[in-house]
This record gives structure tokens, C-alpha cells and sequence, in this order.
């Protein structure tokens, strides 16, 4: 496990990130250009992810603490700046 507590990108995992291991539209952060799947906040809780400014349709800064763990960030705050 490695903690995270500091600014990273979060996009769609699928849509923006490259990311194929799920189907579907999911949350992901990016940190040193690797993306993570997100547990513990889900995409739509942030608004419409297909809107324009959702995150399928752009990469945001957030603001972020938790845990890496098996390539998964395990979040206990997630905040978009």
C-alpha cells in the first residue's frame, strides 16, 4: 500500500485514460502518468460524466487522499479544484 495525499488528474478511466480492464464508464486518477481505477467515489457523484465539462470529456484536478493498493486507489477524500 502506498499513501496518496496531494493534487492529481482525474478523468474517465475508459474514455480519457486509455484504461481497458472494465467495461463501462469509471473514475480514475492519473498520478506520474499512470492512471488508477477509484473506490470510495463514483464518476456520476461529481455531475453529468457525458456533460461538457463531465469526465469523459475532460481530465480536472483533484484533490485527493488515500491508498494505492493492487493498481486501485482507495480514497477517503476526493475533491475537484
Amino acid at each position: 500500500m502506498s499513501e496518496i495525499n496531494g493534487i492529481v488528474e482525474a478523468s474517465c478511466g475508459q474514455c480519457l485514460f486509455d484504461m481497458k480492464e472494465k467495461e463501462g464508464c469509471d473514475l480514475a486518477i492519473r498520478i506520474d502518468g499512470k492512471p488508477y481505477f477509484v473506490d470510495g467515489a463514483h464518476i456520476d457523484d461529481f455531475g453529468d460524466a457525458h456533460a461538457e465539462d463531465g469526465f469523459c470529456s475532460t481530465i480536472r484536478k483533484a484533490e485527493v487522499e488515500g491508498e494505492l493498493k493492487n493498481s486501485t486507489f482507495y480514497t477517503k477524500s476526493f475533491k475537484i479544484i
